[in-house]
Order: C-alpha cells, then structure tokens, then sequence
C-alpha cells in the first residue's frame, strides 16, 4: 500500500481529524497494528484492541475519548461502514497494469482503444471494439467483437465480456465473470414435459420425449454506469432484445442473470442469486444470498427478499420477503414460530385423545 496522511483520509471520507497529521502506510484491526498504520476501532468494542498493537493513529466512533487511548492522533467517524468504503478507495491502487497495450495481448487492428488505456498481458480484444479512457483490462480477459466499454471500466483477470455487449463508464468485472453468453433458451418441435407439467401442474404423461433445439441469443447485455460484476458470475444475453442492467447495481460472486432479463437502477444481489429469463426487476431491490426468482415475473421498487427466498410469483413495489414460497418477512417468521411448536401440539392432541379414548371406554 501506498502511504496517506492522517489528512487526507479525512478528507477522502469526511471525517474530523485530531491531533498530529501523521503518515500511514495502510490500515490494520487494532490488535494488530504497527506503528505506521491506521487501526480501525469505529465502534467501542474495538477498543480494548488499541492496548494490544502498537498504532499511534485510529479511526474511532462519534463521540470516542481518542487521548485516553495512548493515540497521537484520531479520525472520528460518525458512519463507520461508510467509512470504510472512503478509506478503502483510497487505500486500495487495484491490479498494476502498465498503460498501453502489453506486447503479448492480441488486438484486432480496427479496435479503438481509448487514451491512458491499460491492457494487460495475453488480453484478446475482438474487430469493432471500443474501449473507454482509462481503462485497464487486465490478463487473459477477453473483449469480443462489437463490444464497447465506457470509461475508467476495471475488467480482471480472466473475465469474458461477449459479443456486442455494450458497457458504462466505471464498470468493473471480476475474475470469471461471463457478460454476454448464450441464454439457456430451448425449445421441443412439439409440447414438451415442462410445458405440460406447468400446464397441469403434476402431470406430464401425454406429452412425449424430445429433443431440445437451441432458440440462439441475438441481443447481447447492455450494463449502465457504475454496475459490478462479482467472481464467476453471468449475465446472459437476450434472444432478441438485450438483458439490461440499471446504473449503480452490484452483482455479487456466483450469481446468474438470465437472458432478457430487465434489472433497475442500485440492486444488490448478494452471492448465489439465480433470476431465471424474462424477470423485470425495479430500482432499488435487494436480494439476499441464494435467493431464487422464478421467470416472467416483476419485482417492484425496493423489494429486499432475504437469503435464501425463492420468489414464485410477482411482487408489488416496498415488499419484504422471506421463505419458500416467498411471503411476507412478518408471516414467515410467525409461521416458522408455528411449525417449531408443532411436535408439542401433536403431543398434546395424542393426549387428548387418549383422555377421550378412556373417557368413552369408562362409560
């Protein structure tokens, strides 16, 4: 890590600094830090750490008596989390990637590469590319044909942008991560067992054994500025028009998107997710980890599902979620309240009928 004054740190998260305007070199818990970091006690119960490593600097909580700590110096936070995120941006420089274009990446010549551009070593980028200012892409990524990338966009270690994808400013893609493959989209010549056990909802005997045939995916994903795609996740590109993600939505790692898929602005999808074809899915919704989410279905404004929901039917805008089948995050826990006192209600019920069995056989 890079070194920062105490100063600057201020500034970068909005926080007050007191006492000397020390140099750190990075940041550490406070058990563990050195003499030139930064130990990170944003709330009290962090505080017996500070005694234990050797820090003359912390980050503390709204209201901390910083001296009484031994400290030279102190950056007092009101929102600790949010803090993070400042410090952490500023302490994190990302994967080093030379500027330019690294001698062994393969570029097909009628790629436009944008200026301050950074393109790591065996990167293949397709005919027709464009490629932002100050993007980095870093090794063994590969831009397909047609794809175009906004500015200041990060894309790992091994992540694959497909085919005309069209990406926003500031993306960033993490190893694995897959934009643009084939959406699962098959079809039988005539009804098929899925399609008649939907149908009957249990029986699909009448309906024949086939072959399925691929319906291919002509309309690509376009993502908006500031989207996030975690470790090995997908989103799949449309059959005929794209899979769209909003402006500011985070993907997490092992999550999949499927083809033609309607996502909004500042979701968040935890680890996991799994959206099936066709979903709309509104401004501001969170899913929680291994949330599912059955096809052509829509997810109003600021639903937050959490982990492990699966959502089988459409959800009306500021709706709350958990269980399977999703319900209302009240009603699940009140029924699963209700399903651990069942073992003791059976017991009471068999009780109650052996009172009445003996009551009947008395008389």
């Amino acid at each position: 890590m890079s070194s920062h004054k105490l100063s600057e740190i201020a500034d970068a998260i909005g926080a007050e600094l007191v006492g000397a305007d020390l140099v750190v070199s990075g940041a550490s818990e406070p058990a563990d830090a050195t003499a030139d970091e930064l130990a990170l006690a944003m709330d009290p119960k962090y505080a017996d750490g500070l005694s234990e490593g050797n820090a003359r600097a912390a980050l503390l909580w709204d209201g901390a008596d910083w001296q009484s700590f031994g400290l030279d110096a102190a950056i007092i936070v009101t929102r600790a989390r949010y803090a993070m995120s400042g410090l952490t941006a500023l302490m994190d420089p990302g994967p080093v990637i030379p500027s330019g274009i690294h001698p062994s990446a393969v570029v097909d010549p009628s790629a436009e590469i944008g200026p301050n551009a950074a393109i790591g070593p065996f990167v293949v980028i397709g005919q027709g590319v464009q490629i932002g200012a100050n993007a980095r892409i870093d090794s063994h990524a590969t831009i397909a044909e047609g794809c175009v990338i906004g500015d200041d966009a990060l894309v790992h270690s091994g992540a694959r942008i497909g085919r005309n994808v069209r990406v926003g400013d500031r993306f960033s893609a993490q190893p694995g991560a897959v934009i643009g493959a084939d959406g699962f989209s098959f079809v039988t010549p005539e009804k098929s067992r899925a399609e008649a056990a939907r149908e009957t909802m249990g029986d699909a005997s009448d309906a024949k054994a086939q072959s399925w045939t691929r319906i291919h995916s002509l309309g690509s994903v376009v993502l908006g500025d500031d989207v996030e795609v975690g470790a090995n996740s997908c989103v799949d590109a449309g059959t005929i028009r794209p899979t769209r993600i909003g402006d500011g939505t985070k993907i997490d790692n092992h999550v999949h998107v499927a083809h033609n898929c309607e996502v909004g602005r500042d979701c968040l999808f935890a680890g996991q997710v799994g959206i099936a074809g066709s979903v709309n899915i509104g401004d501001n919704v969170i899913l929680g980890g291994q949330v599912g989410v059955v096809d052509n279905i829509f997810i109003g404004d600021g639903v937050v599902a959490g982990g492990g929901t699966v959502i089988l039917s459409n959800v009306p805008a500021g709706r709350v979620l958990l269980g399977y089948p999703a319900v209302k995050m009240d009603t699940h826990v009140e029924t699963y309240k209700a399903i651990r006192r069942l073992p003791r209600m059976a017991k009471d019920v068999a009780d109650l009928k052996k009172a009445v069995s003996k009551i009947d056989r008395d008389d």
